[in-house]
Formats: structure tokens, sequence, C-alpha cells
């Protein structure tokens, strides 16, 4: 017959055939760390986007600002990651990290904006519609 032993540690298994584990301490070892390796990806992402909005917020203290595009490079700001996109009647898109967001002028400069209560209609839900079509 086949020695049974814990997924954890490796201590031989008693008890019932299904047993996998030889303790609760074992069983919740063994699920956090199956956890923590499947969060990492969501940790690194959510450190990424704290770090993009402590900086917005830095430059853009009274709610609509314009800025060079290189302050932010400067500051390791990630243009990779947002929350959520608003685009104006006019086609502009505005990149938002929370509350915070930004959308890209000319001459490499940035446009910096805090969320206004007028963002929220129907454009947004179409924007992320288009967006998945396209891919």
């Amino acid at each position: 017959m086949k020695r049974r032993s814990c997924q954890q540690c490796g201590d031989a298994l008693q008890g019932r055939i299904d047993k996998k584990f030889c303790s609760d301490q074992c069983r919740f070892l063994f699920n956090n760390q199956k956890k923590r390796k499947a969060e990492v990806t969501i940790a690194n992402v959510n450190q990424v986007l704290r770090r993009n909005r402590t900086i917005l917020k830095g430059f853009n203290p009274v709610g609509k600002t314009t800025i060079r595009q290189s302050l932010l490079t400067k500051q390791q700001f990630s243009f990779d990651f947002y929350t959520h996109l608003y685009r104006t009647k006019n086609g502009m898109v505005y990149y938002f990290i929370y509350e915070y967001g930004y959308a890209f002028a000319a001459d490499e400069k940035v446009v910096l904006v805090t969320w206004q209560p007028y963002m929220n209609h129907p454009v947004n839900k179409v924007m992320f519609r288009e967006r998945f079509e396209e891919e």
C-alpha cells in the first residue's frame, strides 16, 4: 500500500483515506501560501496604482492643471496602469486612477483633472465595450 504524506510538511498521514494534511496548521499554511502566490500580481498592480495616484494627487492640488509628461516620467509614473477611462464629447480620452485622471495634450503635455459628477454617464460603458470588441 502506498504511504500517504501531508502535502505541507511531508509527515505520514493517519486516519481517513482522503486526508491531505496532518493538522489544521499544515492545512492553513498550505492554503495561505497558495493564495499568496496567486495574489502577487494583484498586489503588484495595486502598488503601481497607489504610486500613480499619489503622483497625480501631488501635481494636481486644485482639480485641473497642465504639466509636462517628463515630470510624471521622472516620478516613475506608469502610463500602463489605470482604473477606468472617460471620453469627452469631442473625443479626448482621460485615463483615471481612481479619482485622479490625465489626458495627453499637444507638445508633450498632460492635462491633469479630478473626477467630476457629470462624468457619470453611459459614454464610459460604451468606451469599455468598444475597447473589448477591438481585441
